[in-house]
């Protein structure tokens, strides 16, 4: 094996080694306990290694709120595979209120405006592209025209994001919450259904 492959392979297990060290820490003890030094310390290197792989704790920050979206990414695509395409979009919206409670820590970090915007839109952007296809093909097989796709992801995203917020008070907690984003689902949909129905009977009778 040539050298230069070696420790370019080297370099790369360096970082995942880092990356799992920070996802640990900040899943069980939040990002507060999450500095560079802690991290080096966990996996036993200087913290200057983990500076050539991070620049500095927000780098780090940033790459774990990239690994939740891609985590986030792989439940919806699983609950895609379900054929029916209403019970498809329920499925996507209990599995994220089912992330949002299981990795709390990760899914705050994920949503926090002390990331920067640009960068949190980048690594988002896969999520919500899934999302449009998924509301695109939902919109198709009832044959209802959504005048701004873009605006109707936007307002599922956002009430989602808002009842997996509750999910995390004590006197909801996340199964009831799962639960109530699939009813907010269900009438979002409805609305959308009935909103079409009348103004394609508006349209005939004019």
């Amino acid at each position: 094996m040539p050298t230069s492959t070696r420790r370019a392979r080297e370099r790369a297990r360096t970082r995942e080694r880092i990356i799992e060290a920070a996802l640990h820490v900040l899943e069980t003890e939040g990002v507060g306990a999450l500095t560079i030094r802690r991290i080096a310390t966990d996996v036993e290197y200087s913290a200057p290694v983990v500076y050539q792989h991070f620049a500095n704790k927000d780098a780090l920050v940033l790459e774990l709120v990239a690994h939740g979206h891609r985590l986030m990414l792989t439940d919806f695509h699983q609950a895609m595979q379900e054929p029916d395409v209403d019970r498809r979009m329920t499925r996507v919206a209990s599995e994220y209120v089912r992330f949002a409670g299981e990795h709390r820590h990760l899914y705050q970090v994920m949503n926090d405006p002390v990331v920067d915007a640009d960068e949190r839109r980048r690594v988002v952007q896969p999520a919500i592209d899934a999302l449009q296809e998924l509301i695109t093909t939902w919109s198709a097989a009832h044959d209802v025209a959504l005048a701004d796709p873009d605006q109707a992801c936007k307002i599922l995203w956002g009430t989602l994001h808002g009842i997996a917020s509750l999910g995390h008070l004590g006197n909801v907690g996340n199964d009831r919450a799962r639960r109530l984003a699939e009813q907010a689902l269900h009438a979002i949909l409805l609305g959308w259904r009935t909103e079409a129905t009348a103004n394609e009977q508006s349209t005939k009778g004019q």
